[in-house]
């Protein structure tokens, strides 16, 4: 076990961390980004100026009204909007990949049960599911086996991450960077998983390096044709094994990561989420959930929080009673 894990950290110390998905990338990375914030707006769309933050102007989410959400109802045991799924996101090897690897499992377990108090009290009619998401694709820097420039974990990764959640009765996101790969090729070597029931995907299109280029060096990009591929692929799943809904985590922080957005097709066996994945001071993030999430609508909606990057440049954490009262308010809070 021990000669695994070595194996495993080396591999991935040497992996690309992207500026919204690192913490605390070292500047001595040749291949990593500069360091802004990850939600500031691609060359090709002109910056708007953040609104002021608000801290002392919190409003409190409105629990009055069932809000309705585009795509069909959901099926019988759906997740999303019966609960408000909050997350732990990372790799277990990895302790600069988010809060999942930072800790020794019972401390990051405990740490979750906090934040999942914290969401309990925002909306007590509102109850929430604890999640594990794991990185179990990685971006790579270099072309690795096969010249894609993406590292599958082990299955006994895997596995680990389903024993941690086992202990807090908590669901499972599987996370892919394609790098120069693809989602028809990676989707099915996690199929073991993915077919059961507590088992969920994300897609991260920051690394999926349609040109050609390095993951990291620049942002990449997924179609609505790939984001219909993978709602199919799960749907057929749901559909074949007689499985409850699955859900699909798509992250975004710029206009060019997911195109036409609107022909994404819904489908009752899949509940999307675009995944606000920037860091940056409470204005910006609000700001990018508004041009990107808000303003390009597709199903659910999610908000991510970084625990060190958020704090850059004299900043603070977003509260979970400012989260919430987002329009509309995030059904999936992710923690890295």
């Amino acid at each position: 076990m021990k000669k695994h894990t070595t194996w495993a950290t080396a591999i991935l110390c040497s992996l690309v961390f992207s500026s919204a998905c690192n913490q605390e990338a070292p500047s001595t990375t040749p291949t990593a980004k500069a360091e802004a914030p990850a939600v500031a707006q691609p060359d090709s769309t002109p910056v708007a100026a953040a609104p002021p933050d608000t801290a002392g102007a919190i409003v409190s989410p409105d629990t009055t009204a069932a809000p309705e959400y585009p795509g069909p109802a959901p099926l019988a045991g759906a997740i999303l909007p019966g609960k408000r799924i909050v997350a732990y996101y990372g790799n277990p090897l990895s302790k600069r990949m988010g809060i999942l690897g930072e800790l020794p499992v019972d401390q990051m377990l405990a740490r979750l049960d906090e934040e999942v108090a914290n969401w309990n009290k925002v909306d007590p009619n509102l109850p929430v599911q604890p999640a594990l998401h794991a990185i179990v694709v990685t971006a790579q820097g270099h072309p690795s086996a096969g010249g894609k420039y993406r590292l599958r974990m082990t299955d006994k990764m895997i596995d680990d991450v389903l024993a941690m959640a086992k202990k807090r009765d908590a669901i499972v996101f599987l996370d892919v960077q394609v790098g120069h790969s693809t989602l028809q090729e990676e989707l099915p070597a996690l199929e073991k998983y993915l077919l059961l029931p507590h088992v969920h995907l994300g897609i991260d299109a920051e690394f999926s390096m349609k040109n050609g280029s390095v993951p990291g060096r620049k942002i990449g990009t997924f179609d609505a044709k790939d984001i219909d591929y993978a709602t199919g692929y799960l749907a057929s799943l749901v559909k074949e094994h007689q499985l409850p809904p699955k859900l699909l985590i798509v992250h975004r922080f710029t206009q060019g990561m997911i195109t036409n957005s609107e022909n994404i097709t819904l489908r009752p066996e899949v509940q999307v989420v675009m995944h606000m994945d920037g860091w940056g001071p409470p204005a910006l993030k609000k700001d990018t959930y508004r041009r990107y999430i808000k303003n390009e609508p597709v199903q659910f909606t999610g908000f991510k929080v970084f625990y060190k990057n958020d704090l850059k440049n004299n900043s603070r954490l977003m509260t979970p009673e400012e989260i919430a009262a987002l329009t509309p308010s995030p059904l999936y809070i992710q923690y890295q």
